[in-house]
């Protein structure tokens, strides 16, 4: 018999509550699996909501021939996947205008619904949308997830000595953050992510973009996990598939709404004119393009395996999901030009100042490590903050002034 498995705390879980003390619909939004029924049930339930699920024939049918007494079943509703009858929040929209009651819907949706073609109105000063990622690694650990306050804070002051070791990063980078996936053998995990990924582009991608190439699709997924870290480029993809560049980026744009993979963007202050636009992807968990390309621990360190680019990506949505509920309001970009010069992560908080991060897979930086961060920091002034070049190693050391190569576990184990 299966061992009863403790549920782990989530960070948003506090943004959710505060949501529902003063907007009137909530929308939790965010990967298949990502434990998004597991939170709205703790939350929602406490409130004395009730569930109901678009996933379940019976209940959608219900929606569908009747939205308007649907919605008025209760006085507090949660309504799983959304996302399956975009209709329904036409009847929502009507209701918390004519009863403005905070807290009154808790949504999930495992789609970015407010960017889908066919959303018939939308709940603009009524609802809340709140993004859920897979597990950090701060959530998994119990440990802090304050990086990017603490960058802030701190700037070339921040300091972390850490533990872990080059073959603990590659097996959190295999192991993803999926909740469903922390306890399982190496081999039950690639049972899970392979099947994530076909039930994602069956059940979800192919529906919501009503597209006739699964093939091609899953293909082009494949192409994606091989090219993370790298710029984007849909006439590239074009000519591996054999499809014109346009269905290219029609099919990375369905990717992105069911949360398979994050665009990161170039970023955009004029500090040169060389600079290229194109956006970066990453996948939204380390496991699946893992697994994707076939990427087991030990083959991972194997030379020439692709640990730098899975690495990337693993550094750069450790942030994406610290940045849901970090106290300093931040966005998260890429640099690059036409030079050469770049910056794997950029940070710009609201005021403008600037954190770049550079994440390297040695545990011994080099000092070119650092130019396309002392590029930044010689184009930016006072405005650049700090640059860090993360790394596998356990110390931390100067590298000039602003300059600082840091543990990458510095991510999760740093106090803000």
């Amino acid at each position: 018999m299966a061992a009863v498995r403790q549920l782990l705390p989530r960070r948003t879980t506090d943004r959710v509550l505060a949501a529902l003390e003063d907007t009137r619909v909530v929308l939790l939004n965010g990967a298949r699996q990502s434990g998004k029924s597991t939170l709205v049930r703790q939350v929602g339930f406490a409130t004395g909501a009730t569930w109901y699920s678009l996933d379940d024939a019976i209940t959608r049918k219900h929606a569908a021939e009747d939205p308007h007494e649907f919605v008025r079943l209760n006085p507090r509703m949660i309504i799983d996947e959304i996302q399956r009858d975009t209709e329904l929040l036409l009847s929502i929209k009507s209701l918390v205008d004519e009863v403005p009651t905070p807290g009154r819907f808790l949504l999930t949706g495992s789609a970015r619904i407010m960017g889908m073609s066919s959303l018939p109105d939308t709940l603009v000063g009524r609802m809340e949308t709140i993004e859920l990622w897979p597990l950090s690694q701060g959530e998994i650990d119990n440990k802090f997830d304050r990086f990017i306050d603490a960058a802030f804070a701190l700037g070339p002051e921040l300091r972390h000595e850490s533990e872990i070791t080059r073959d603990d990063y590659i097996a959190r980078i295999v192991r993803g953050g999926f909740p469903e996936v922390i306890h399982r053998t190496p081999e039950r995990r690639s049972a899970f992510f392979k099947n994530y990924v076909s039930d994602i582009i069956n059940r979800d991608v192919i529906q919501l973009g009503d597209i006739e190439r699964g093939k091609q699709m899953r293909e082009l997924v494949k192409l994606v996990a091989g090219g993370s870290g790298q710029v984007i480029s849909a006439r590239g993809f074009s000519s591996d598939l054999g499809i014109s560049a346009e269905t290219v980026s029609r099919y990375l744009a369905l990717l992105e709404e069911v949360f398979l993979i994050k665009r990161i963007p170039a970023w955009t202050r004029r500090i040169s004119n060389r600079s290229v636009k194109q956006d970066k992807i990453a996948f939204v968990d380390s496991g699946i393009a893992s697994a994707l390309l076939g990427q087991t621990s030990s083959r991972l360190r194997k030379p020439g395996a692709p640990l730098g680019p899975l690495l990337e990506g693993f550094v750069a949505m450790e942030i994406a999901r610290q940045l849901t509920w970090s106290k300093t309001d931040a966005t998260m970009s890429h640099y690059r030009t036409r030079d050469g010069d770049e910056v794997d992560i950029v940070l710009e908080n609201d005021i403008g100042e600037v954190i770049g991060i550079e994440v390297k897979a040695s545990s011994s930086p080099k000092p070119e490590d650092f130019r396309g961060l002392h590029h930044l920091q010689s184009r930016l002034g006072d405005d650049f903050v700090a640059g860090y070049v993360l790394h596998t190693g356990a110390h931390t050391f100067s590298a000039g002034p602003k300059m600082k190569s840091v543990p990458i576990s510095a991510l999760w184990q740093v106090a803000g």
